[in-house]
């Protein structure tokens, strides 16, 4: 399980060096294979292959005509490149997500269960700022047990 948030840097090339919490998880579980994708092009997700996977093995249960499945497919397809992590614990984020998520220089690694997200500092802080957790928020979590 991934969780918490691990300040870090893209560098010039486009590589983000794992945060050492994470990396040692990856280690632990999974290898070093990943698929890089994005939902919206404003974060970059980073999930062990074995993660990914288990999406794809979902997604090959939907009919291929579901509109759903083939937006989900276009965009994760667009963003998306499968990685390998070098001996540095360094991964290459795919160079149209760095440019759309503007993922250079200072950045936010978020744990997110099963894979990894990656956000630019002062955007995603805007964004949590301008979009806070409000009561309606809290009574559909409690609703869900949480």
């Amino acid at each position: 399980m991934f969780r918490g948030n691990h300040p870090t840097r893209v560098d010039e090339k486009g590589r983000l060096k794992l945060p050492a919490e994470f990396k040692r998880r990856v280690d632990e579980l999974y290898g070093a294979e990943f698929y890089i994708t994005s939902r919206d092009g404003r974060r970059a997700e980073i999930y062990p292959l074995k993660e990914w996977e288990k999406i794809e093995e979902k997604l090959a249960a939907v009919p291929s005509f579901n509109a759903a499945k083939r937006k989900f497919l276009d965009v994760t397809n667009y963003y998306g490149q499968t990685v390998e992590m070098d001996a540095q614990g360094r991964v290459l984020i795919p160079q149209i997500l760095r440019e759309s998520a503007k993922v250079a220089g200072d950045v936010v690694v978020f744990g997110m269960q099963t894979y990894l997200e990656v956000a630019n500092h002062d955007e995603f802080k805007a964004q949590m700022e301008a979009n806070p957790l409000t009561a309606e928020d809290e009574k559909a979590l409690a609703d869900l047990g949480l």
